[in-house]
């Protein structure tokens, strides 16, 4: 026999705006330290001091600021790694740098593409697909701006000549280092040893395929260049780091198509050429530094001084859109 109900049963739904509010806040204790080692959909990748991977969420404290690969962060809740566990990333350690780029060049809105970075690491091939100095110049210009040191390596040196990218580059004062197909890359290696480097270029150089010499145990995933356009293939949607020894990192990214520099004043690039920024001191006011009444035409008749100033136009013409990419 059904029974009868009576006020006992009655369930009265409280008014959204009758909860109590409370100031109480959590007490976050016995945090600790991690590296962001991915970014998935809200889910973030840790690494503990103490070499354990988590999966964590970002705590409701932190607002709307972005976490990006290479953040130093505190973490809190389960720090054991167990399967299916979750922690929360409760504060950002400050940045001592960033890479950032715009989506073009009429969008001020910067998106950070890592953080935390030793070394740049710019991967560009000498054919197949054809190098792509615009490119090359807006992340330098980024690397400039961002007071990172830059390695510029040159893939399939054994299909073409380096000469034509040795010329244009080696004035800038960059390490150059040029790898042939399972070439020798102990150069390299060294360069990289207790720092933590991002590897940057676009799809097709070899990018991936050198990530995997240097961590075999990263297994990325690698592709073919088109034949009929001659770009390559994104093979990943995402930055990811990888641990190759003690204190050593190397973050992949994916293949970049295009690097907006809305963000960066051309007197920030200037100053990255401290022996350019004094001659400028005598040239006329809003001077583009690629003009006929340049000091820097003068200064320039030595050849070596010469390619400095062409270096040092070639990156301010990116930010110009002169050369296309």
């Amino acid at each position: 026999m059904r029974r009868r109900l009576d006020e006992d049963d009655v369930r009265t739904r409280a008014k959204r705006s009758s909860r109590p509010r409370t100031k109480s806040r959590p007490t976050f204790n016995n945090l600790k330290n991690a590296m962001v080692t991915n970014v998935d959909r809200g889910r973030f990748t840790c690494v503990t001091d103490d070499g354990i991977s988590l999966s964590a969420i970002k705590s409701r404290d932190l607002g709307r600021r972005g976490v990006v690969v290479g953040d130093l962060v505190r973490i809190q809740s389960d720090s054991n790694g167990n399967q299916d566990s979750l922690s929360r990333i409760v504060e950002i350690v400050d940045r001592k740098n960033t890479l950032r780029r715009s989506a073009d060049d009429n969008d001020d809105t910067e998106r950070i593409i890592v953080a935390n970075v030793d070394l740049m690491v710019i991967v560009t091939a000498t054919t197949n697909p054809e190098p792509r100095l615009g490119l090359i110049d807006r992340c330098l210009t980024a690397a400039f701006d961002a007071h990172i040191p830059t390695v510029l390596v040159i893939t399939k040196s054994d299909l073409a000549s380096p000469e034509f990218l040795l010329s244009q580059y080696q004035s800038m004062g960059l390490t150059i280092i040029s790898l042939q197909k399972d070439g020798q890359i102990e150069e390299l290696q060294k360069l990289l040893e207790g720092k933590h480097s991002v590897f940057i270029g676009h799809s097709g150089v070899g990018k991936s395929t050198l990530v995997n010499r240097l961590a075999p145990h990263a297994n990325r995933a690698t592709g073919t260049v088109n034949e009929v356009t001659g770009r390559g293939r994104h093979t990943s949607s995402s930055a990811v780091a990888i641990n190759v020894g003690k204190n050593t990192w190397i973050i992949d990214t994916p293949g970049i198509r295009s690097f907006g520099l809305a963000h960066i004043n051309a007197d920030d690039v200037v100053h990255s050429f401290p022996d350019c920024a004094e001659v400028i001191q005598e040239c006329p006011r809003g001077c583009s530094h690629d003009e006929t009444e340049c000091a820097l035409n003068s200064w320039a008749l030595n050849q070596d001084q010469s390619k400095r100033v062409e270096s040092l136009r070639r990156l301010l013409r990116s930010l110009r859109l002169e050369d296309k990419f």
